[in-house]
């Protein structure tokens, strides 16, 4: 029975096993394969990248060209001069390069103009708490392919012990680096041993340690020490199905948690967008403390990685009284933060009445959101 990364198997009645001498036959039409669960396949939580097959979009991620901005779900870019585009892909159905795993987006980085030893771009995600795989060798797997030539894809290992208190400085290094990716899409790996915290110090203020992995599409000499001797790659470079686990091995890919409602939830621990495309989608509700000011309410799905970092982003809103024509707010910002909840202040030019209740919407446009983030 050909399994795939994301399955589910119920244990068979016990009638169905028949013993022969030590070992225990099931007479199943299809019997499990010990050996591909023994390869990985089955093994919750192995992979520690969220969102690892860019399956969510929270922030509606189509291209971007600047530095710092997050892609898909936990994905963040960098890049460092020249012109470095990096855009979500959507597969053919039938095209996603992992037979029984149809996966639907891919990350494409497109590098031009780079000419100068300083310049560089990769794509990073800030894997939480510096303890993870602390001391173990790993092993970073991914498919990938380019457009032309055989380029490179460099691995680089950061460890930030976090912030309060005096934690111990960061350390980052070239874990490895992926020779002659060809033009169809195949599996790479690279297994490295990341470095023992023992003797080192972590940040007091709780859940702002990490391990960040950086995979490189584009690196002058300056950073040959730090994410390899990738060379300047003027080139274009897709990517999918990023994995780290424990070992020297890379196992069958599978998202971290499994389940599609799973990795979103794991995702808006980071990040939540609430998903409101109707012209006058609602967000939240409270009431105006003055003519131009009013809070806001807005329950959160699940419990944010720290209320103490929240920041929001936001667009095209409005106050809406439901007798008035909605009020177009000018500024959003973070009132009070806990668990389960977040209020914001917003601000309007005019026209609210006080102690009046009002709802956070769309100001009559599919374009307006509103993101907390609490990303590391």
């Amino acid at each position: 029975m050909a399994l795939s990364p994301n399955y589910s198997w119920a244990e068979p009645d016990n009638s169905s096993l028949v013993k022969n001498g030590a070992a225990d036959i099931r007479a199943l039409g299809d019997a499990i394969d010990t050996s591909v669960w023994n390869v990985g396949y089955g093994q919750a939580g192995k992979n520690k990248f969220i969102n690892g097959d860019f399956g969510v979009n929270q922030r509606n991620f189509s291209s971007t060209t600047t530095d710092g901005d997050y892609t898909f779900d936990r994905w963040k870019c960098a890049l460092a001069s020249g012109t470095v585009t990096w855009s979500a892909q959507t597969f053919t159905p039938g095209a996603a390069p992992v037979a029984g795993y149809e996966g639907k987006n891919f990350l494409r980085s497109v590098v031009s103009g780079q000419t100068t030893q300083g310049q560089f771009a990769f794509i990073a995600q800030r894997i939480e708490d510096v303890r993870t795989f602390a001391g173990q060798t790993v092993t970073v797997s991914f498919w990938a392919k380019a457009a032309s030539g055989t380029p490179n894809i460099g691995i680089t290992r950061q460890q930030n012990f976090g912030s309060g208190g005096s934690p111990s400085a960061t350390v980052e290094t070239s874990a490895g680096l992926v020779s002659a990716i060809t033009t169809s899409w195949a599996r790479y790996s690279v297994s490295f041993a990341v470095p023992s915290i023992s003797g080192k110090t972590i940040g007091t203020t709780a859940n702002t340690s990490y391990l960040s992995i950086w995979l490189v599409t584009s690196a002058g000499t300056d950073y040959t020490s730090l994410m390899g001797a990738v060379g300047l790659q003027n080139n274009t470079i897709d990517i999918w199905g990023v994995q780290i686990e424990a070992g020297s091995v890379a196992t069958a890919f599978q998202t971290a948690t499994g389940t599609i409602q799973g990795e979103l939830a794991a995702c808006q621990r980071y990040y939540w967008r609430p998903s409101g495309q109707s012209l006058y989608a609602s967000y939240g509700f409270g009431n105006a403390a003055s003519t131009t000011v009013a809070y806001i309410l807005v329950n959160v799905p699940v419990t944010l990685r720290s209320t103490a970092t929240v920041s929001v982003d936001y667009s095209t809103l409005a106050l809406a009284d439901s007798v008035n024509t909605p009020t177009a707010v000018s500024a959003l910002v973070i009132q009070h933060k806990q668990d389960a909840a977040i209020l914001v202040e917003a601000t309007v030019a005019s026209g609210l009445t006080q102690y009046r209740p009002y709802r956070l919407s769309n100001n009559n446009s599919t374009s307006g959101y509103v993101g907390f983030s609490a990303e590391l």
